[in-house]
């Protein structure tokens, strides 16, 4: 893969963290009650969960591509309104629209902490979908395995993921109190970046085959 292109995803990825979503609001509400190291076990349990998805995503993509590459473009085009269709759905999302208030979490042991947060992330099938529509949009045949790229692409996003996932445990951490989010700014955000991102994904050059 290309530098470029790996560098635009990341920019991509680090713009759509910097947003809290229910994984971040469930981390800190783990730190929040029962402190840094709960918090953290969180974040690692996440992690897993969204390993497994990028790895079955990496054999459904390329499973996708052996079938033809025609297909394969219909994915990324699919992929791309569906980030339209996201952007869309929170935008003009009203539930919620004052404040996001991080649950209260009941106390549990830090191994079942663990198992928790990975078997919920793996399990949320909106996690997958997202996966198999923002990655092929950096994807290129061309630039040869489908699998290895969208792999890597998985380890950056995981990597990013972990690091700002951790940092807002411990910034619940060390302000162990209940908080709350304003959501309607936080809406209006991901929902403009989400359809910026399709309509790019949308319109830009197809990739050589």
């Amino acid at each position: 893969m290309e530098f470029s292109t790996i560098w635009l995803f990341v920019i991509a990825v680090a713009t759509l963290l910097i947003i809290p979503g229910p994984a971040v609001f469930y981390i800190m509400a783990r730190s929040i009650d029962q402190g840094k190291k709960a918090g953290l076990v969180s974040v690692l349990g996440v992690s897993l969960g969204g390993s497994v998805h990028v790895l079955a995503g990496a054999i459904g993509v390329s499973a996708i591509l052996m079938t033809s590459a025609t297909a394969f473009s219909i994915v990324k085009y699919l992929g791309a309104a569906y980030l339209i269709y996201l952007g869309c759905r929170t935008l003009f999302s009203t539930s919620d629209s004052t404040t996001s208030t991080i649950p209260k979490a009941p106390r549990k042991k830090l191994l079942k902490i663990f198992y928790e947060s990975a078997l919920v992330e793996v399990m949320n099938p909106k996690t997958a979908l997202f996966f198999l529509a923002f990655f092929p949009q950096f994807i290129s045949p061309s630039a040869g395995s489908v699998t290895v790229q969208f792999l890597l692409l998985g380890i950056i996003f995981i990597i990013l993921a972990f690091i700002s996932d951790g940092l807002y445990a411990v910034l619940a951490a060390s302000i162990r109190k209940r908080l709350k989010v304003g959501s309607t700014l936080q809406n209006r955000i991901t929902g403009y970046f989400y359809i910026i991102l399709g309509v790019f994904s949308a319109f830009a050059s197809p990739s050589k085959t």
